[in-house]
């Protein structure tokens, strides 16, 4: 297998080799021009300064606050099924056994906060999610397929069930809406504190780029997501930037993944249907960021940074959004310790059996969380891009950008 596996990949790069020979090209110039000069250039120094002051600040700022750091997950049955779209889920067979690599480590982070003396943890997860090229062939900029996210959780230790959950919808509200604001409140300072020792450890890389960075002050402006889609259509969070001169600002209530908290979507009666959903049920949120011309003044577009929720806690709700969203094809049936129908569920069987897990006194032990997902690279492009880095992969060594290249060298 790893003869052919070799094989296959030499082959490729034949090909491309003959490509280029054909263009008048070679490989030498290819390399030379598309990875030799950035890796001895200016601008990559300077962002990967940057890139260590900013996540040496964060794990330094979420140790301090008591939360652990996990070990990376980059295997598993069951991976992040994303809203967005993606070509698929690259998958390995090992041991007889079919993984698939994660989209990112989202359900992980929710089973590794099981213990309740855990605070919460942080990971500087691997993320491969292969993205659609451009249909039209445009360089979005944005875009990597292997990436780096601070993945962040915390427990809430609320204590809310069913019962609660279906009877006492006021008093729920009120507990989520005093969670999502000291979720919304945790990720301000932690950003607060990464930018600050940017500003103050990477003056020199910050004026070879050409760009300013803006210390954010509490609270950054909100925004629901519902009123700016119905102001300004697709594309809002750039035309919502151009509306505020905060450098960060939050995006709230955007329906999307199935662990983002919808409350309430079950009633005694039913669930609640897709179109009585508002931004106000939805407990999740998006940073925003964007960075500054160090001449002009003028800001960058406003580009997406962080994404994070409340999560979906209880087993019945999880389950139903599952369904709802397309990821599970059929209800789990769980008797006697055993899922008769686990065939059906693809890898989240053994997932499923730990949301409805009970502890010795009846109670359901899966853990109510909240947390968030910080793209790395995305954050140091949005605040960096300017008359120097133009898209995502000038700050990055290896950036496997979808709209740059049609072969990945290394």
């Amino acid at each position: 297998m790893k003869d052919e596996a070799m094989r296959t990949i030499g082959e490729s790069l034949f090909g491309f080799q003959a490509a280029l020979k054909q263009s008048g090209s070679s490989l030498e110039e290819y390399l030379e021009k598309y990875y030799y000069r950035k890796w001895i250039g200016d601008a990559l120094y300077a962002a990967m300064a940057l890139r260590t002051t900013f996540v040496t600040a964060m794990h330094q700022f979420l140790a301090d606050e008591g939360l652990f750091n996990l070990e990376r997950v980059q295997l598993s049955p069951v991976t992040d099924p994303l809203a967005h779209d993606v070509e698929y889920v690259p998958n390995i067979h090992y041991k007889g056994q079919l993984y698939v690599m994660t989209h990112s480590m989202i359900y992980s982070k929710f089973l590794s906060c099981h213990n309740p003396r855990i605070k919460g943890i942080f990971v500087d997860s691997p993320n491969i999610r292969l993205e659609m090229e451009s249909p039209d062939r445009a360089q979005r900029g944005k875009y990597l397929i292997d990436f780096s996210q601070m993945d962040i959780e915390l427990r809430r230790n609320r204590g809310i069930d069913l019962e609660q959950y279906l009877k006492e919808p006021e008093k729920v509200k009120k507990v989520l809406r005093e969670d999502m604001e000291k979720a919304m409140d945790f990720f301000e300072r932690l950003i607060i504190h990464a930018v600050t020792k940017m500003v103050e450890k990477n003056g020199d890389e910050l004026k070879a780029l050409g760009v300013a960075i803006e210390v954010p002050k509490q609270p950054f402006p909100r925004f629901a997501c519902d009123e700016a889609k119905r102001n300004y259509g697709r594309g809002y969070e750039v035309k919502v930037g151009e509306m505020t001169t905060a450098p960060f600002f939050w995006i709230t209530g955007l329906l999307r993944e199935n662990y983002d908290l919808v409350y309430p979507y079950l009633r005694p009666e039913g669930k609640v249907p897709l179109s009585e959903i508002t931004s106000d049920m939805i407990y999740n949120y998006d940073i925003c960021a964007k960075g500054i011309n160090r001449d002009t003044g003028k800001q960058s577009p406003a580009l997406e940074i962080l994404s994070g929720a409340v999560r979906e806690w209880l087993y019945e709700a999880i389950v139903e959004r599952l369904l709802d969203n397309g990821v599970l094809p059929a209800r789990p049936v769980i008797f006697e310790g055993n899922i008769k129908n686990i065939n059906e569920l693809g890898g989240y069987g053994p997932f499923l059996m730990m949301a409805a897990r009970k502890d010795i006194s009846g109670k359901a032990s899966f853990p109510e969380t909240f947390g968030g997902g910080i793209g790395i690279e995305r954050c140091l492009y949005a605040l960096c891009r300017g008359t120097v880095i133009d898209k995502i992969d000038d700050i990055t060594c290896f950036g496997k950008n979808p709209d740059s290249h049609q072969i990945y060298l290394f």
